[in-house]
């Protein structure tokens, strides 16, 4: 490919990069164009700032499912005329959980895992002085920036942020006169959500562009780490899904404030009909679930990339099934382009396409297994390093593995009718999507933390009580779930207490909300931890982990162009931990990993991954 013609080139023309021109507080803190900078702009907005208000949303509407009705002074000092006396307004119950959806799924777990991880590796992972335009990177950045301001000031909107839940599906994110937060703080959601998109995709191109034009000498497809694969592919997905979403927010739009009828047909307020006729709101439905559940591996895949990079430097093992782990990658990518009817099977949808959708939504278990044995694979026999990031690599398999096992419930569209828009629904995608996420967030901050912050560590003990607190809580939390909502309890209801059936889950409600609380502590200890690292935690060795990849060839002190001399080239794979040779010796002597800018030995095989 291109890439060896391009290294050399790079050799020689970056060589000035070491003796830059002096930044300016400005061009290196805030406009930059480098993408460890950007990656830290996108980790302290997206996982500390956005994450913080979403997490924080969480426990509101938790506290009230599980005391409705109680006055907690908190609820009126934070949320004002929301909450007279202290007693959470319903119109706020439901805002809140749209915008904590929303926050999460996009601002949190798609920029701010994406962003900060793609941006950080890939130009470091595979070579290259930077990404392929650091002017598109800084623009993807800020665009994200001002969409999070814009979430953020329909907050405080007047007549209340939007609320129809985080998916806002017509008619009642379509009339602004329909309720409270179908109004102006609607509108800002859209075109929040419109700017989003636009940073997605900018952010997307480059990253595709990066990997396949900017590798390094020797390194070739096959060499790349799972992570590059993991985030390449979800690049991909981005661009191939994100547009119809912004189809969806455009035309939501158009009916709102320019008369048009997409979605809207037959309406009745008050008893009046409304002019709309011939729209359908089954359409908002396929154009969202279009985005929406290939969402769900745009969040996930490059949390599972960490995971396989993070598990085999922990394992001192190589992958188990390099090539199988990369074709899981692709298949997922390319069958959740065509499973999105699942989330729709009771919106009259045709049966037999019902049957069809829910093959190809069982079709992704198979995939999905591939990776969940190959983790457990690699452990196996591994000589295990349990560090925080090590632990929340294997929570994320056993998340992934609980979370997806009620996903094959979900995707049958006869055992799915029982328990849709239940508590079910919200058990199983918060483990498989949110708490996997999180975890492979979790376990990448822990172990690129270094590299960020120019050697410096996170502190150790206070990564395993964050872990375990963690971990305990999130099954706490999302295991009770599940029987709540087979039981038939309805998810985003402000309070059951017109229900005298679901009295009897009163308790299991304030043990899950318990869980909530405390799980939403120890991030407090995490957020302490991170910061207190970035000014005071010990500096660690150029290569702490002891790990093969390119990264940790590169300087420790952030300079432009990432190596001060020419970029390393590339001989072997990623993942040559405790490789032998036919004596039984270590490859290197005294050491069980080999970087892969190591030269392949006479008569060593490189392995067959």
């Amino acid at each position: 490919m291109s890439a060896t013609a391009h290294a050399q080139v790079d050799d020689h023309a970056h060589d000035d990069h070491g003796h830059h021109h002096k930044e300016t507080f400005v061009t290196k803190y805030i406009f930059s164009q480098d993408h460890k900078m950007i990656a830290k702009q996108y980790l302290i907005t997206g996982v500390l700032v956005m994450g913080f208000i979403g997490i924080a949303m969480s426990l509101f509407f938790r506290m009230q499912i599980a005391w409705p009705g109680e006055s907690f002074p908190i609820f009126e000092a934070i949320l004002g005329k929301w909450a007279p006396d202290g007693v959470m307004d319903a119109d706020m119950y439901l805002a809140l959980v749209t915008m904590h959806g929303t926050i999460m799924v996009f601002f949190v777990l798609t920029a701010g895992l994406s962003g900060t991880f793609s941006n950080l590796l890939i130009p470091l992972q595979i070579g290259a002085r930077d990404m392929a335009s650091g002017f598109l990177n800084m623009l993807s950045f800020w665009m994200f920036f001002v969409s999070c301001v814009v979430m953020v000031i329909s907050l405080f909107v007047e007549a209340g942020p939007a609320a129809a839940g985080w998916t806002i599906y017509p008619p009642l994110s379509a009339l602004p006169m329909a309720q409270p937060g179908s109004g102006m703080g609607m509108t800002l959601w859209l075109v929040s959500m419109a700017i989003f998109i636009a940073s997605s995709l900018l952010g997307s191109l480059n990253y595709i562009v990066t990997v396949i034009n900017l590798r390094t000498k020797g390194m070739s497809m096959t060499r790349l780490p799972l992570t590059i694969w993991a985030f390449f592919i979800t690049a991909i997905i981005g661009v191939i899904s994100f547009p119809v979403l912004l189809s969806a927010a455009l035309l939501l739009i158009m009916d709102r404030s320019f008369g048009t009828s997409f979605f809207l047909s037959d309406i009745f307020i008050q008893g009046e009909v409304l002019h709309y006729q011939g729209g359908s709101p089954v359409l908002y439905e396929h154009l969202f679930w279009f985005l929406g559940h290939p969402e769900v591996y745009i969040v996930l895949l490059p949390a599972l990339g960490i995971t396989s990079e993070v598990m085999s430097t922990n394992a001192r093992k190589p992958i188990f099934g390099y090539r199988a782990m990369v074709a899981s990658i692709m298949a997922i990518a390319f069958l959740s382009t065509i499973v999105w009817g699942h989330h729709m099977f009771i919106s009259g949808m045709n049966p037999f396409l019902g049957s069809v959708f829910t093959f190809t939504t069982l079709l992704i278990a198979i995939p999905s297994a591939v990776k969940a044995f190959n983790y457990i694979t690699t452990l196996w026999k591994g000589n295990l390093q349990l560090n925080p990031a090590m632990l929340f690599s294997i929570g994320l398999v056993s998340t992934f593995i609980t979370g997806g096992l009620t996903g094959i419930i979900l995707g049958d569209s006869t055992l799915d009718i029982n328990v849709h828009d239940t508590y079910f629904v919200v058990a199983h995608f918060h483990l498989v999507m949110g708490i996997s996420a999180l975890y492979g967030l979790f376990a990448g901050v822990y172990h690129w933390f270094p590299k960020l912050f120019e050697g410096r560590m996170m502190n150790k003990n206070l990564g395993y009580v964050h872990f375990w607190v963690t971990a305990v809580c999130a099954y706490g939390v999302f295991f009770p779930m599940h029987f709540v909502g087979m039981a038939g309890l309805p998810r985003r209801y402000y309070e059951n207490t017109a229900f005298p059936m679901f009295d009897e889950f009163t308790d299991i409600q304030v043990l899950m909300t318990t869980f909530a609380l405390i799980a939403g502590a120890a991030q407090l200890l995490f957020v302490y931890n991170f910061v207190r690292s970035m000014f005071y935690g010990k500096k660690g060795p150029k290569n702490p982990w002891n790990s093969n990849t390119l990264e940790w060839t590169a300087e420790v002190k952030h300079i432009h162009g990432n190596w001060d001399g020419p970029i390393p080239h590339v001989h072997r794979w990623a993942y040559d931990y405790s490789k032998v040779d036919e004596n039984g010796e270590y490859i290197i002597p005294g050491q069980d990993f080999v970087p892969q800018t190591v030269p392949l030995q006479e008569d060593e095989e490189e392995l067959q991954h």
